[in-house]
This record gives C-alpha cells, sequence and structure tokens, in this order.
C-alpha cells in the first residue's frame, strides 16, 4: 500500500504539535497515520443510505429508572471491606494516582 503522507507531512503536523521527533518516530508516525487514514476511507466506504441519522447512542424512547434516594450500605460494613481503611476516620486508602 503507497503510503498517503510523506515524512515532510509527518514533519510539519509534528512542528504544528511542537513535538521533536526521531528519525525512527518519524517513519513509524508516518506508517501508523497512513494505516489510520486507510482504516478511515475503509469506513467512508461502507454503504449509508437509508439510515437514519443519530445524535447518540440512546435511543429516543429507552426506559430509565427514575432517581430517588435510597438507603446506603450501612458505614461499618463497607469499611469493613475496605483494604487499609482509616476506619476511625471513614477514610478509604486508594493508589496514589497523580505525582511520582
Amino acid at each position: 500500500m503507497s503510503s498517503p503522507l510523506t515524512a515532510s507531512e509527518v514533519e510539519r503536523i509534528a512542528a504544528l504539535a511542537h513535538l521533536a521527533l526521531t528519525d525512527d518516530e518519524k517513519a513509524r508516525f508516518t506508517r501508523q497515520l497512513a494505516d489510520i487514514l486507510a482504516y478511515v476511507a475503509q469506513i467512508e466506504s461502507v454503504a449509508i443510505d437509508g439510515v437514519p441519522p443519530t445524535s447518540h447512542a440512546l435511543l429516543p424512547h429507552a426506559t430509565l429508572r427514575a432517581d430517588e434516594p435510597a438507603p446506603s450500605l450501612p458505614r461499618d460494613e463497607v469499611m469493613a471491606a475496605a483494604p487499609g481503611a482509616a476506619r476511625a476516620a471513614g477514610l478509604f486508602k486508594v493508589p496514589r494516582v497523580i505525582g511520582g
């Protein structure tokens, strides 16, 4: 398959994004972006005649349950199931997700 992108086009895109790419990355991204564009072209070729447009995945007649208050689980039961919880403070211990 011939690539619809050139390395110079990938360099221009990288410059717009303020990315410095190595020669290996330029070659890899040229290949990967070409594959993505080929896949998009394949999707564009799907016949969609007669398919009504949608604005979201939910059907307009989808039935949702009422949003009504309900009792929570007892705090002692929840804290007993939480490993490493600070039970007296009512706090859960979770893995660090920000920082190092």
